[in-house]
């Protein structure tokens, strides 16, 4: 199996980078080899002289070979804001991406790239997560953060990805939430008008257990799709 997949989420700060390493530690347990990129991030702290990202750090720890941080986050700024406003006019190249990505299969079984934010994010003055998944040509995995409003931005999620040309390979649901009330029934609803598998339902969780986590996850779904 020689596979990859763009991580996408409903907004920001939903349960996209645990998903993703749920999804490797899944996979791992089936005996693939995986990791994952994350192509563009902000909010990076300095780390011995360089800029580093705590979600990148983690898809570095649970990658199943041993990559530089560089090859996992090609693109990293300080400031915690919007990644077009944080790059300081820095061209963030597809080439380079691409390039990089490339690369990453050739070590992997399945290589899993994360976006930054929602589907038309900005990642730079000129380019948006749909845009830098159109550019790799991979289908995506949908994660939804389930808290009010999420049917909205999951349904017009969805609608532009499929807008965009891509395939919805599946989706995540995330309880980030821990006390919304009718979980479940946004859960049923979503279930009867997402286009594509639900893959996973990832319980609300103070400290990620990617093993726990992993054990929510139904990838031979995907497998089929």
């Amino acid at each position: 199996m020689k596979s990859a997949f763009f991580i996408t989420g409903t907004d920001t700060n939903v349960g996209k980078t645990w998903a993703t390493i749920a999804l490797m530690r899944y996979l791992q347990m089936q005996g693939l080899s995986t990791v994952g990129m994350k192509p563009v991030a902000a909010g990076c702290e300095w780390h011995n002289g360089m800029l580093k990202n705590s979600d990148a750090l983690l898809m570095q720890q649970y990658a199943s070979v041993s990559l530089e941080y560089r090859e996992i986050n090609p693109y990293a700024f300080e400031a915690a804001i919007s990644p077009h406003l944080a790059c300081g006019g820095v061209d963030v190249s597809v080439d380079v991406v691409s390039d990089g990505f490339t690369r990453l299969q050739q070590r992997a079984d399945v290589v899993l790239v994360e976006g930054a934010g929602g589907w038309y994010s900005p990642m730079s003055g000129v380019l948006d997560n749909a845009g830098l998944a159109q550019a790799l040509r991979l289908p995506v995995i949908l994660v939804v953060g389930v808290r009010l409003g999420c049917i909205n931005h999951a349904r017009l999620t969805m609608s532009a990805i499929h807008q965009a040309g891509l395939s919805c390979a599946g989706w995540v649901a995330v309880q980030i939430d821990q006390a919304m009330p009718g979980f479940d029934g946004n859960l049923t609803y979503l279930l009867e008008r997402l286009d594509a598998p639900l893959l996973g339902v990832l319980p609300f969780s103070a400290a990620g257990d990617f093993d726990v986590l992993a054990s929510q996850i139904e990838f031979a779904k995907l497998a089929k799709s």
